[in-house]
């Protein structure tokens, strides 16, 4: 069969690598890729919000099915358009997608129906908002509601920063119309841990979890990125912490979604605090997370074809899911400067060096007359893997230094808790 992916990130580079792998597979295409994919599939130069031209590529290519990589173009209502069109894809529905696209509808819905999150309110007003988190004790969350590339939350340990961070999004208008609505709530305590599930509306399988670094230097200082790293699996939430949220918040939520008229199919993301009350919500993502699926896609035994295919087709009960007990640590290496202003057009050395078992995933590269260079502001996963966390840190910690760019960063203390 002939497949597509969308996105030009290290996710869709995980993506088309763990595809590649199943037999049912005889052409891979990417769009628009990036140097990684280039290798593995042919890129198709199409924006992935281009909704129109990705129809076009998948009729004239003849693709029997399409999996959806970033948020935007499944906000967008790339997976309406293609059912519309009778085209097989993975993913939720515009409507479906406003678990992520939409804090406040996540909110709303979450309140509504009992599943665990943090204690909060939902403001469109700015004087409103502004009195309320006068009122509240610091530290403290204020979220844009839109889609804002994982920039749209700001964890304050003061009540100024929180009203700077109000300021910023509602006054200013720093993330656009993503700052019309806020939500502000309490900050959760405990320990982060990403649980991300297959669901074909109805059946919810969940994947292994995974842990991943948001801040941009070692001990979480500085600011919110895309995401810095990722280890899997954390010892801290075991299989009965896994079935706990099953039966809390990923199975209820799915029913909430069915309830509420906007049935949910494809990867349903939660990002929780396990706190002494046990997990919340501290986010949903309605796709793979952007690095937990570098350290997650490795440690997959079965064929991640076969399961999508299931999803899509409403018979995920019957699909295999399983996983290998290896460990996998990924460290992303990124532009000088970014996630603020960086340069881009600087050609990458040392990909060659990179021992045998290490993966490499690409996420801003690009090919400059047949050398790979920066594109982007993360740039390179580098993922290790061994029988425990420790080793394949270790792994990918040896490795890291020998691929080089002007510029270049990364945090030295991905997976070190573990």
């Amino acid at each position: 069969m002939r497949v597509l992916v969308i996105g030009n990130g290290a996710r869709e580079h995980t993506l088309a690598w763990k595809i590649s792998q199943s037999p049912l597979v005889d052409h891979l295409l990417v769009a628009p890729g990036n140097a990684g994919t280039a290798a593995i599939a042919h890129n198709l130069d199409i924006s992935p919000t281009d909704l129109e031209g990705l129809v076009e590529a998948v009729e004239k290519n003849r693709v029997d099915l399409t999996v959806v990589g970033p948020e935007a173009p499944l906000a967008a209502g790339v997976v309406d358009l293609f059912q519309a069109r009778g085209l097989r894809v993975f993913g939720p529905t515009h409507s479906a997608a406003r678990l992520e696209s939409s804090k406040v509808f996540s909110k709303e819905l979450m309140c509504k129906y009992g599943i665990p999150c943090a204690r909060g309110a939902v403001f469109s007003s700015y004087s409103e908002a502004k009195g309320y988190l006068e009122s509240q004790p610091a530290p403290i969350v204020v979220k844009a509601d839109g889609l804002a590339a994982g920039k749209g939350v700001v964890v304050s340990p003061t009540r100024e920063g929180a009203l700077e961070a109000l300021s910023d999004v509602m006054e200013r208008k720093t993330l656009g119309s993503a700052g019309d609505r806020v939500v502000i709530e309490e900050c959760l305590e405990g320990r982060e841990v990403s649980l991300l599930a297959f669901t074909d509306g109805e059946a919810v399988v969940p994947m292994v979890p995974a842990c991943d670094y948001k801040r941009v230097f070692d001990a979480d200082q500085g600011p919110n990125t895309g995401g810095m790293g990722s280890f899997s699996p954390p010892s801290f939430f075991d299989r009965s912490s896994i079935e706990d949220v099953q039966c809390t918040i990923l199975e209820p939520v799915v029913r909430a979604m069915a309830r509420e008229g906007s049935p949910y199919t494809g990867v349903l993301y939660a990002g929780l605090m396990v706190t002494s009350g046990g997990p919340k919500v501290l986010e949903f993502n309605v796709r793979f997370g952007d690095p937990e699926v570098q350290a997650l896609l490795p440690r997959m035994e079965s064929d991640l074809v076969e399961v999508m295919l299931a999803t899509v087709d409403g018979k995920l009960s019957s699909a295999k899911m399983e996983w290998s007990s290896e460990a996998c640590v990924g460290v992303v290496v990124a532009s000088g400067g970014y996630p603020g202003r960086y340069q881009t057009g600087f050609p990458i050395s040392g990909l060659d060096e990179v021992d045998d078992d290490i993966l490499v995933f690409h996420a801003g590269t690009a090919l400059k007359d047949g050398v790979v260079v920066t594109s982007g502001g993360r740039v390179l996963t580098v993922v290790g893997r061994g029988r425990t966390v420790a080793e394949a840190r270790a792994r990918a910690y040896a490795n890291v230094p020998r691929v080089r760019f002007e510029g270049c960063h990364y945090r030295m203390d991905i997976a070190a808790v573990a």
